[in-house]
């Protein structure tokens, strides 16, 4: 056997192996799964109270309409802000902030965790989480992955960050080109419950072009559900699921 042959036969062994170990908590994905083996990471809190929860802003076109929504409701949120966005719009971010709006992290690009190596996976989180702290004054502590797809190198970089991970367990679809104020209210009820978060979009900036209007058309009916069932909404940080 050459000297080459046992590095070669090491490398097939240990390179499929780190992928695997890379990519294991992607299983966190599948939301049955999810909500009933990892409450925390699927942002169960308390069941007299539903967390409500925006990805992709801050978006100055379609923001500022939420924000006028739920101050005309009195009702808070949390905000996943994307760095790149919030580098366009660190006025509006401030003013979220200022208003009693949790703002959380959610990178800084919209890219698959499972994509990035470790480096760079720890730069992208770090670099997002300075943006909203040099913003808002305050250093986030939760963090939401794009796509709902976590990795052992998200974990990690979470852990060394300060982070919380916290996904969801009911969302809109709201997304879709597809969607509708009616689809997305449906999508959400049909899997809420006490302690559970809903994720919703403020911005269109990863999905159909307007979708944020078809969101911002069904919000009003999901809050009036959430009333009707005797459920406070409100942030993560009021929910029991904290940094």
């Amino acid at each position: 056997m050459t000297p080459a042959r046992p590095a070669l036969l090491a490398s097939a062994v240990v390179l499929p192996a780190l992928a695997a170990l890379h990519a294991a908590p992607v299983t966190s994905t599948f939301g049955p799964l999810r909500n009933t083996a990892m409450p925390r990471l699927a942002g169960q809190g308390r069941p007299d109270h539903v967390a409500l929860t925006f990805d992709d802003g801050p978006d100055h076109l379609a923001t500022p309409h939420f924000l006028a929504l739920l101050e005309a409701r009195g009702i808070h949120a949390t905000f996943f802000l994307l760095g790149s966005m919030l580098a366009r719009s660190p006025g509006l971010a401030k003013e979220m902030a200022a208003a009693g709006h949790e703002i959380a992290v959610h990178g800084w690009h919209h890219r698959p965790l499972l994509v990035r190596g470790p480096r760079a996976t720890y730069d992208d989180l770090a670099r997002a989480r300075d943006a909203v702290a040099d913003v808002t004054g305050r250093p986030p502590t939760l963090f939401r992955p794009p796509y709902g797809v976590m990795t052992t190198a998200g974990h990690l970089a979470c852990r060394r960050l300060d982070l919380t991970p916290t996904l969801w367990t009911a969302w809109g679809e709201d997304w879709r080109k597809r969607a509708t104020p009616r689809s997305v209210e449906d999508t959400v009820l049909k899997d809420l419950r006490g302690g559970g978060t809903i994720l919703l979009h403020d911005s269109d900036c990863t999905s159909a072009t307007g979708s944020w209007r078809t969101t911002l058309r069904a919000l009003p009916r999901i809050l009036d559900t959430c009333e009707a069932r005797g459920w406070q909404v409100g942030p993560l940080h009021e929910h029991g699921v904290s940094g």
